[in-house]
């Protein structure tokens, strides 16, 4: 029988690949050049198996939670294909890592030779430069409003349940203004949670959300909805720095020690926009945690948040960063 060749796998390209996937209790395998995943269901008092397909060349991400294994020549078939996969605890988090288990955002990459290097080449052209690193983290800052922005416009669902503009004017100027005249990443993060727990309060009024305090150990809905959520958008931004031969320890935001902290860098570009308001939505309608993943997976691929990721990473390496004092500098001797 003739199996797929990995250049083949690797077809459609990782900005257009619609299918994120979650699996628990089950055992994922190779098997006549497919991945699958096999669970075990008691149908008539007798057991029967049940395979499911994986469309490894249109997937990002895997999730592997409670109760799965995985077998080598799967892992294999995925590393072709580009998958990223990740081992977590149940409903999708913690994250964890085969090795490392007290990394939250650690993910087991696919190896390659053949990565790009033109993106990280341009990354480490202005990362040891502290303003113009600044100026980077303000160019993500700046995106994820503006992403906000034009989604909440236009995404007739969200609107329906009260995520509009006209009561964010002041917060989104306010934010504006901050991200403008910092002059040191802290004030940046001080910024962000200010405007989140604007967005949080607005989320609170908007769903009718009752003594809503934001824990990521907490057990309410909303909390475990924006947990597995975040995780999901981390996974989009893991697989956009993969593919695009950036490694996760260079952030811009979130601080130099924390080795993937430039995952949570460019997750901030869509969790706002889409995590927070569904958590809240599905919370207040008591959803499921699989009807809260189908409809936040449905919301990634109608905004096309991969794509929005790809190109705001790509837009940022290939900058033109310019010192002000070098600037300064020149018109002095000019």
């Amino acid at each position: 029988m003739e199996t797929l060749k990995s250049s083949d796998l690797k077809s459609i390209l990782h900005s257009k690949r619609a299918n994120m996937f979650y699996l628990e209790y089950c055992r994922v395998m190779q098997k006549d050049g497919r991945v699958l995943y096999l669970t075990e269901s008691m149908a008539n008092k007798s057991q029967e198996n049940q395979y499911f397909n994986i469309p490894i060349a249109n997937t990002t991400v895997i999730l592997l939670g409670n109760g799965t294994s995985i077998t080598q020549a799967a892992m294999r078939m995925l590393a072709q294909a580009g998958v990223m996969v990740g081992f977590s605890g149940g409903g999708g988090t913690p994250l964890y890592m085969a090795n490392d288990v007290e990394q939250p955002i650690e993910w087991l990459t696919p190896q390659s030779e053949y990565r790009p290097t033109e993106y990280l080449q341009g990354w480490m052209g202005f990362w040891f430069d502290d303003e113009k690193r600044l100026t980077a983290a303000k160019m993500i800052q700046n995106a994820r409003i503006e992403y906000l922005t034009r989604i909440w416009q236009k995404d007739k669902d969200l609107k329906q349940n009260g995520f509009e503009l006209s009561g964010l004017e002041s917060a989104l100027a306010t934010f504006n203004q901050r991200t403008e005249k910092a002059i040191k990443q802290s004030e940046l993060l001080l910024t962000e949670a200010q405007l989140t727990k604007a967005l949080y309060k607005f989320a609170v009024n908007a769903t009718g959300t009752a003594s809503f305090k934001r824990q990521h150990d907490s057990t309410d809905l909303a909390n475990d909805f924006l947990n597995h959520g975040n995780y999901l958008a981390y996974g989009l931004a893991a697989s956009t720095l993969w593919v695009l031969g950036i490694p996760h320890g260079f952030a811009v935001m979130h601080g130099k020690t924390r080795r993937g902290a430039l995952v949570f860098d460019v997750a901030d570009l869509i969790k706002d926009t889409l995590v927070l308001p569904w958590a809240f939505i599905c919370a207040k309608e008591n959803a499921t945690e699989q009807e809260f993943r189908q409809q936040i997976l449905q919301a990634f691929t109608d905004h096309k948040s991969l794509d929005f990721m790809f190109d705001k990473v790509k837009e940022i390496a290939l900058a033109e960063f310019v010192n002000e004092d070098n600037i300064n500098n020149e018109s002095t001797s000019l």
